[in-house]
């Protein structure tokens, strides 16, 4: 998992932490001013870039360097503000806010911008609702994140810890997707399949042995 030096160094050589630069100062400025993050949050977008990190893969300029503004706020300060930059964020604010969670000393306080994040048609907070903070979710809240991914399209090798959680009852959840898809005629996502093939569960009535459909192969 990507970590905060490991973001740092890669912003560091985006040259988005130059002394002096807007970011150094914005993170100076947090751990005495909580509250400019209201407004240096969604700056960061404008001041840092955009661009893709080659030394944090999955990860944009932007978007880490949003998770530093985060990391410098006092600790008793984090939770509401993490929260408030969640709710008042835009869509790539939000997503900004779901990739950081793991990367601080949040606790549980954050587990219900996962809920929301999970509510939403936007494909990518989906996915980045079920990384490494989702460990946090209860199992029903987690299955139920991980059926609307085979729904969206959203790839469930973008689900953290997928191997490790997969149980019975999602490949119930998901073998009744499957018999759905089929009698429409239409496939069903190989990778849905591959975690019914990665659970063992022998009271389903076509547990892991479903055969995939031709589409399925191709893919």
């Amino acid at each position: 998992m990507t970590t905060l030096d490991g973001l740092r160094g890669a912003l560091a050589q985006h040259g988005a932490l130059d002394t002096g630069g807007w970011l150094a100062s914005a993170v100076a400025r947090l751990m005495t001013d909580p509250d400019a993050l209201e407004r240096l949050f969604p700056a960061a977008g404008r001041h840092c870039g955009r661009a893709p990190l080659r030394e944090a893969p999955g990860w944009s300029a932007d978007q880490a360097a949003r998770a530093l503004l985060l990391a410098a706020l006092p600790p008793d300060r984090l939770p509401a503000a993490v929260e408030a930059a969640y709710r008042q964020g835009d869509a790539g604010e939000k997503l900004a806010v779901l990739k950081a969670l793991p990367l601080l000393p949040i606790g549980d306080a954050a587990v219900p911008l996962l809920g929301d994040a999970l509510r939403t048609n936007d494909p990518r907070l989906v996915a980045a609702a079920l990384g490494p903070y989702a460990a946090r979710l209860d199992d029903a809240a987690w299955r139920q994140g991980v059926l609307k991914c085979v729904f969206m399209g959203v790839p469930l090798q973008r689900v953290h810890g997928l191997d490790e959680r997969a149980d019975a009852e999602l490949a119930a959840m998901l073998d009744g997707f499957a018999r759905e898809r089929r009698a429409a005629g239409r496939p069903v996502p190989a990778d849905a399949l591959a975690v019914l093939d990665l659970v063992a569960a022998p009271d389903l009535a076509v547990p892991h042995r479903i055969a995939p459909l031709e589409q399925d192969k191709e893919g």
